[in-house]
């Protein structure tokens, strides 16, 4: 294969969603799983290829589109506060976009990349739900609104083939919460999330692999008094270019609690969730306002969850240069 005169930039989002546009999973039915009801911080599978190559000095506008369908069969029971929740299913379709700045100073010789997440949304999400000690019924939720914003900072250095990523990110919690809506689209918490990741990419053989790796700290509810615990997270990808714009690979992710959840509740206390997922990537690049730009479709099936809902979810990432 011939060189690709193709240059390295980031396959994400980033989502932030980047990064991250992270925290959307805020969205699927916020009454069942651990991490409160399940709903981590972290966005799995907002990174994929490139996400530790640096970005273009220069204003870029990530836009991803998500979409989420997953449940949790009627023999699961999903503890939250004095709520039983079973047959949960849950749709979630969102788009966000990150503004995202790289100024052309370097800083320890990395390239910086500063931006800001948010979405706007819809979360239908269905079940049959109960309180301890007696009383149940089917029940039915819907919201269409904002998600949390996600701001993003990262460094980024290269050297030949190899790249490297450090970042951290968080959630304000404004969006769309309502702590006794079975459908939500903020977390109603604040968090912290630090990680770094690793690229290589190879132009003359048209290889390319991916992962990133970050631990997340959340802090309490106040209208739930409800705290996560510890989380881990894994995304990763690994792809082969066909010729100059043209790249084809499976990507996944893997997430877990280190720690258990604490609550009021002592039957919550201790709850972790994990899931971990794989499928089907293919990226696309072409030139732009004579800059890289990049468009990313990928989708994931769910398996191994624990503690939350499972399904599929599918990404349409585009990453536009000004």
């Amino acid at each position: 294969m011939k060189k690709m005169n193709w240059k390295k930039q980031k396959g994400k989002r980033s989502f932030v969603f980047a990064l991250p546009m992270i925290a959307l999973l805020g969205g699927l039915a916020s009454m069942a799983r651990a991490d409160e009801g399940g709903v981590a911080f972290w966005f799995s599978g907002q990174y994929a290829s490139f996400a530790a190559a640096p970005a273009t000095p220069g204003w870029s506008m990530p836009v991803m589109g998500y979409f989420y369908d997953g449940n949790a069969s009627a023999e699961k029971e999903l503890r939250k506060g004095d709520l039983i929740s079973a047959g949960l299913d849950s749709t979630v379709p969102i788009l966000m976009v990150q503004p995202t700045y790289a100024p052309k100073t370097k800083i320890l010789g990395g390239q910086v990349a500063l931006g800001l997440g948010f979405g706007f949304g819809y979360n239908s999400t269905d079940g049959n739900i109960s309180i301890s000690g007696g009383g149940s019924a089917s029940r039915s939720d819907s919201v269409t609104g904002f998600t949390d914003l996600y701001p993003i900072a990262s460094i980024a250095w290269t050297d030949g083939n190899n790249n490297w990523m450090n970042y951290i990110t968080g959630d304000i919690p404004v969006g769309d919460y309502d702590s006794s809506s079975l459908a939500n689209l903020g977390i109603g918490h604040g968090a912290v999330d630090l990680g770094g990741g690793y690229t290589y990419f190879d132009p003359v053989k048209g290889h390319e692999l991916s992962a990133v790796v970050g631990f997340t700290y959340n802090f309490e509810n106040d209208d739930t008094d409800y705290q996560n615990g510890i989380d881990a997270h894994l995304d990763w990808a690994v792809s082969q270019f066909l010729n100059d714009h043209w790249q084809v690979g499976v990507a996944g992710y893997v997430y877990g609690q280190l720690s258990g959840d604490s609550s009021p509740y002592a039957y919550n206390d201790g709850l972790k969730s994990s899931i971990a997922s794989a499928g089907p990537e293919v990226g696309y690049s072409f030139t732009m306002n004579e800059q890289q730009a990049y468009i990313n479709l990928r989708a994931y099936w769910e398996f191994a969850a624990k503690n939350r809902v499972e399904g599929v979810a599918a990404f349409a990432t585009v990453s536009l240069p000004f």
